[in-house]
């Protein structure tokens, strides 16, 4: 038997990979992968065989995973981001169950509230929620429901998958929705292209980044009622007396 290690590789850049991450890459036989994330480690790694495949093709790439791993190869099945956050871990872990294997090991990565978070000042340094605005697998009904929520609990919120050629309003309908509960000069910011070439970054005002065009490889972050903009940087304090 061999070992599937599910590996969050960050946000693309090799050098926000964890080294536990970049370890297990190095060790594995196979590397396996949605195609646009193996595209950002083939480079780093050329000796290695690659399986990749696209949109949609999550349960056949666990299941891919576990039939390699049973012919004795040490696999690798990376995701962007943590591998537990929005991740491939909870799938690949399922489907191992139920095909009785067990060499599984999930390896964290920094994830996109995180690194964005990073390049934007400190916007989750409180309590704070992620949400995902992709209704492939979630009711809008329910996604609309935790934005309320986490409105009214004053929470940061850090939302991915915020629009996509499908749902290129869909950002705007959460800035609705939480514009029921938040002030329109809410502190706000986004991130694209998280640690890749062309990373753009931009503070806002709620009402404002309700008119903001995004797509899926940003990730907006909407203040609490303490959240504010300072040199440019969104900063949520913590709470200490300074």
């Amino acid at each position: 038997m061999g070992k599937i290690c599910v590996v969050g590789i960050g946000p693309g850049s090799m050098g926000m990979m964890t080294i536990e991450a970049m370890e297990a890459l190095k060790r594995s036989d196979i590397i396996v992968g949605y195609k646009t994330y193996i595209e950002l480690v083939r480079g780093s790694f050329p000796e290695k065989e690659f399986y990749e495949n696209g949109m949609r093709g999550e349960i056949q790439r666990c299941e891919k995973c576990v039939e390699l791993a049973k012919e004795g190869k040490s696999v690798a099945l990376i995701c962007s981001g943590d591998a537990g956050v929005y991740g491939m871990s909870s799938p690949l872990l399922e489907i191992a169950d139920r095909e009785d294997f067990h060499e599984v090991e999930v390896i964290p990565g920094v994830t996109a509230a995180l690194s964005g978070g990073a390049v934007l000042g400190a916007p989750l340094s409180h309590d704070f929620c992620i949400i995902s605005m992709s209704d492939l697998l979630t009711p809008f009904e329910v996604i609309e429901k935790r934005l309320r929520c986490a409105a009214e609990g004053d929470f940061c919120i850090a939302i991915y998958n915020p629009s996509s050629h499908k749902r290129a309003d869909y950002l705007q309908r959460a800035c609705e929705i939480l514009l029921e509960k938040l002030p329109e000069d809410t502190a706000c910011g986004y991130v694209r292209n998280i640690g890749r070439d062309g990373c753009e970054k931009k503070v806002c005002t709620l009402k404002e980044l309700s008119q903001e065009k995004v797509d899926m490889f940003t990730t907006v972050f909407i203040g609490n009622s303490m959240t504010r903009i300072l040199d440019g940087k969104l900063i949520t304090p913590r709470g200490y007396e300074l």
